[in-house]
């Protein structure tokens, strides 16, 4: 398997994105799976389920799209809701001729997958939701700080003024101190994500992400009224129980909702349980789709159950 950075135009905007290929395929094209990460991420956070895959051997086409004004995908301004991020991944998949993908969301990335299943269900095969955003109202305090009016003026002075890179070097500092031990992981990643917005165009995308789906009271949007929908298409979720950023407990909920789901908890993981544990991750995720037939739902089929839905 070998993985090779790719753009393509969108729109007029620049979309980068991760592509992965199968070693040996068969006689027709490949399943693709497409692999989406969280606010202030990049494709890089997939790089070890990707090297996971490298020494297992995968015969899907796997592409991390790097969304928005996140990684090296062009935003300066732009519509930064889950629906856009979800059209844009209708439009990437359009251009490199995909009709159907298997569609993993962590964290934002989870909730972007959501609404990418609901706004196009003839797309979407299968629904894996990791850590995902979306599922409760719970989430890290300091996402809900910056949510707050003015944090566009806050965050930019602390970027210039060094205070944010510096939190960027403690968080890598304490990643490095054997003391931290089954955190060290989460601690490398959330330094990252933190050092991605040093960059205006990064900074300006996250706050404005930020609001579109989280208050300071919590998570402002949901998915779980919706979760009935996802009956007849093959559905998992995969959280860290030591997650300090969306509570396990949405995990929980969220499966009882799933028709059919599938729940899969690392004990030892936080909010990266992809990181924690790629090895394990790839596997599940190769399992899973080995195990299931792609959904096979549509606009036309889902009509009749919203139809029918009542409130409890």
């Amino acid at each position: 398997m070998t993985a090779t950075r790719r753009t393509r135009t969108l729109h007029g905007q620049q979309m980068s994105y991760v592509e992965a290929c199968p070693e040996v395929t068969g006689d027709g094209d490949p399943e693709v799976v497409v692999l989406v990460h969280g606010i202030a991420g990049s494709a890089e956070t997939w790089a070890p389920v990707l090297q996971a895959f490298e020494r297992s051997g995968c015969d899907r086409l796997l592409l991390a799209p790097e969304l928005l004004g996140h990684g090296e995908s062009a935003g300066v301004g732009g519509d930064y809701s889950l629906g856009a991020y979800a059209n844009g991944l209708r439009d990437l998949l359009a251009v490199l001729g995909h009709r159907r993908v298997t569609v993993v969301g962590h964290s934002l990335g989870g909730g972007v997958a959501m609404q990418f299943a609901y706004q196009f269900p003839e797309m979407c095969s299968r629904l894996v939701l990791v850590s995902s955003g979306g599922l409760g109202r719970g989430v890290s305090p300091l996402l809900r700080l910056a949510s707050l009016p003015g944090a566009e003026y806050v965050l930019p002075v602390l970027a210039s003024t060094g205070v944010l890179a510096l939190g960027v070097r403690g968080l890598r500092l304490a990643a490095a101190l054997p003391s931290f031990g089954e955190d060290s992981v989460s601690l490398r990643e959330t330094a990252r994500h933190a050092a991605s917005l040093t960059e205006r165009a990064h900074l300006d995308a996250f706050v404005d992400t930020v609001r579109a789906v989280i208050g300071p009271w919590g998570q402002r949007v949901s998915g779980t009224d919706r979760l009935y929908l996802t009956e007849g298409l093959p559905t998992m979720i995969v959280w860290g129980a030591r997650d300090p950023v969306i509570p396990v407990g949405h995990a929980r909920r969220a499966a009882g909702l799933v028709p059919h789901g599938r729940l899969e908890i690392f004990d030892r993981a936080g909010h990266f349980p992809h990181c924690d544990e790629p090895a394990r991750f790839a596997g599940l995720l190769t399992e899973f789709c080995d195990a299931t037939e792609p959904g096979e739902l549509s606009v036309a089929s889902l009509g009749p159950r919203v139809a029918a839905r009542r409130t409890g």
